[in-house]
């Protein structure tokens, strides 16, 4: 078979997903340029020739790490891989080859996405700020932000704390994490003062009934939605920031720790995480950030108060 033929067997496999398969025109286009692009690079090392039998797993490979060296994203490199071990599965089908030679190619591992998180100075201009109303919701939601914040808790974990799971004299929370385990997370001086306010407003204006430490005016238990709605309410205010939810503020409290000069394991057993793997993802500093290192969480060291003291 010449060369020419050879590359009707893209245009063949373009047709068979055009009309067998009825793929759209836009995901056409992609495969189309994926394979044209392969075409290319085997022309190129094979003297203007495309010949399906000059094409091996090494081949593929080697065009893979091309890619890479061309900028390609590992998104776009696997998409292109993609392409290509759907032509040859095309090509074994009509008996056109006897193995795939792409069958047992790996791409590229997709780096994970660095988790979001809010910068010290933002936070600071939220809790420090007048966003928050003076009325129970307003006291408590701002409570709701700043113990999320301060402590890196899950929302699960939160809307679980009990009265008795708080001791404000030695500033320690007991929390119950994932699979039932529980930890103790200590605070600082500064939230001790709003878990204080906090009760006094909860109490006069609903009552001291309620077992759960964070609750609706009716005196029931937080529920999770509503946790996320406060957050994402009050977290709109920071520009820029492409996710808002309750996870982005144990994000932060973790990425502003490590920033801050605290040890990856201390870290780990805060955030109640099983393994150091799923904690080092936050380890993500910035020359910048390292400058200012001087506490371990900014809150902590404000009006004197440190964490566990």
């Amino acid at each position: 078979m010449n060369a020419v033929d050879e590359k009707g067997l893209v245009e063949a496999f373009l047709s068979y997903l055009r009309y067998e398969r009825n793929y759209a025109a836009y995901t056409l286009t992609a495969y189309s340029k994926d394979l044209e692009q392969f075409v290319r690079y085997v022309e190129e090392r094979h003297e203007g020739r495309f010949e399906v039998d000059l094409i091996d797993a090494d081949l593929v490979r080697a065009w893979l790490v091309t890619l890479m060296d061309e900028g390609f994203s590992p998104v776009s490199v696997n998409r292109k891989l993609s392409s290509l071990k759907s032509f040859f599965k095309f090509l074994l089908k009509r008996n056109e080859i006897q193995t795939n030679p792409a069958r047992l190619v790996v791409g590229p591992k997709r780096g994970k996405p660095l988790p979001c998180f809010v910068k010290d100075a933002d936070m600071e201009a939220l809790l420090d700020g007048d966003g928050f109303e003076d009325s129970f919701e307003g006291i408590r939601d701002r409570l709701i932000v700043e113990t999320l914040y301060d402590t890196g808790i899950r929302r699960s974990e939160l809307i679980g704390i009990r009265n008795r799971d708080v001791d404000l004299e030695a500033k320690v929370i007991r929390v119950v994490g994932k699979r039932n385990k529980e930890r103790l997370i200590p605070f600082a001086s500064g939230l001790e003062e709003l878990i204080r306010a906090y009760m006094t407003a909860r109490d006069r204006e609903i009552g001291a009934g309620s077992e759960w430490l964070f609750v609706r005016r009716d005196g029931e238990q937080l529920s999770a939605g509503i946790v996320y709605k406060v957050v994402r309410a009050h977290l709109s205010s920071i520009p820029m920031l492409p996710k808002r939810s309750p996870h982005v503020l144990r994000h932060s409290f973790a990425t502003s720790m490590l920033n801050n000069g605290a040890e990856l394991n201390a870290v780990k057993e805060l955030l109640g995480h099983s393994s150091l793997a799923s904690t080092s993802v936050y380890t993500h500093t910035t020359f910048e950030e390292l400058k200012k290192v001087y506490h371990a969480h900014p809150r902590a060291k404000k009006d004197g108060g440190y964490y566990g003291n």
